[in-house]
């Protein structure tokens, strides 16, 4: 009876490990949610963000991909803007956010890359 108790709880650990893993990727090879530090006024999209912390949540609307940038603390920024993802050929080792000038010398998000993910978001 004790090996019985002992065995099931074994299972029931393997079981909510595997569930754990299993939600912090999404079908795509990305996370559900993120965290990135912009150094700097970023457009993203239409919207014109102010330097600091976002959390980053990638959703679906149909068969569009949507990142949801808001801001932690501060004001209470947030931009909604289309990505489409980009397959890697290995997995992402360190976060990565790429950006270009505009002509009012602004930085434009153009692409996130997030560790661990084995897909990047090109906006």
């Amino acid at each position: 009876m004790r090996l019985l108790k002992v065995i099931t709880a074994f299972f029931a650990i393997v079981l909510c490990m595997s569930g754990v893993l299993a939600a912090r990727t999404n079908k795509y090879g990305v996370a559900d949610v993120r965290k990135v530090t912009l150094s700097a006024p970023t457009r993203v999209g239409d919207v014109l963000l102010p330097q600091g912390q976002y959390e980053v949540r990638h959703v679906m609307e149909a068969d569009s991909h949507i990142m949801v940038f808001k801001q932690i603390g501060g004001k209470s920024a947030e931009a909604r803007v289309k990505c489409n993802l980009t397959p890697l050929q290995q997995k992402v080792d360190h976060d990565q956010v790429v950006y270009t000038l505009n002509a009012a010398n602004e930085r434009v998000l153009q692409t996130l890359r997030f560790s661990g993910d084995t897909a990047e978001h090109v906006f």
